[in-house]
């Protein structure tokens, strides 16, 4: 029989392997091209925000107290560290997506397709690609441990990767179905070893959840705000109140 650590990391490799099959196979759901936007799209999305906004960010504050804790030379000067690291990520992503689009429109205006240039395919898919490892990473090593803990990480970023895969295939078009979804793929069972195998200081988990909350953030509603989505708010509205009563009972 195996020991509680080891059907956690049975567990985790078995959800990671999961995580990776959403890039693989989310472009057959064909019902999720559908515009106006498909319902499932704008729930998944607000199952995402209630996750950020119910359990990470409570978590963030924790992760405040261990960082101030770990009295890091190189953090000590920042008073508010795992907010800041937020907001970066919020930023880093928020850059990438206008890359992106700028990088389809010079693409239109000049025949070439509506499609982003390699030089912007490898920068975007080169950053979702450490996005999933973190994600892949923290699949072993949360802020908080647990078996519900980690149920509730997977179902999170399992429907953020269903909104995420949808909006680089806009992007990216063939490209990322032949070669890009496979990149993000492999990059979270990459993100699972490297957890399997090293295990850094709680200090740090509270910056790297940081980060990936503001991801998180900015990748749900770069593809609900747009009005060319004509994303369903009550949909949007529905799956983060379903997300967040599961969150608050489990």
């Amino acid at each position: 029989m195996l020991a509680p650590d080891s059907v956690t990391s049975l567990l985790s490799l078995i959800l990671a392997i999961g995580l990776a099959m959403v890039h693989i196979f989310a472009s057959r759901l064909g019902f999720l091209e559908a515009i106006p936007r498909s319902r499932w799209l704008s729930i998944a999305g607000g199952a995402s925000v209630a996750y950020v906004f119910i359990h990470v960010f409570p978590e963030l504050s924790s992760g405040q107290a261990v960082i101030e804790q770990a009295n890091n030379p190189l953090v000590d000067f920042l008073e508010h560290h795992v907010y800041l690291l937020a907001l970066f990520g919020f930023a880093v992503f928020y850059g990438l997506e206008r890359m992106a689009k700028i990088s389809r429109q010079k693409n239109r205006q000049t025949g070439e397709g509506d499609v982003t240039s390699k030089e912007v395919f490898w920068l975007h898919i080169g950053s979702f690609a450490l996005y999933n490892i973190l994600i892949g990473y923290l699949l072993l090593h949360r802020e908080e441990p647990g078996l519900v803990s980690l149920w509730f990480f997977f179902v999170a970023m399992a429907l953020h990767f269903m909104v995420n895969d949808h909006g680089l295939r806009e992007h990216h078009k063939s490209t990322y179905k032949h070669m890009g979804r496979w990149i993000l793929a492999a990059a979270v069972l990459v993100g699972w070893a490297i957890g399997q195998a090293t295990e850094i200081h709680e200090a740090a988990i509270a910056l790297l959840f940081a980060f990936l909350a503001g991801g998180l953030i900015l990748n749900v509603l770069k593809e609900e705000l747009p009005e060319e989505r004509e994303s369903r708010f009550w949909a949007f509205a529905g799956g983060a109140g379903a997300y967040t009563t599961l969150l608050l009972v489990g």
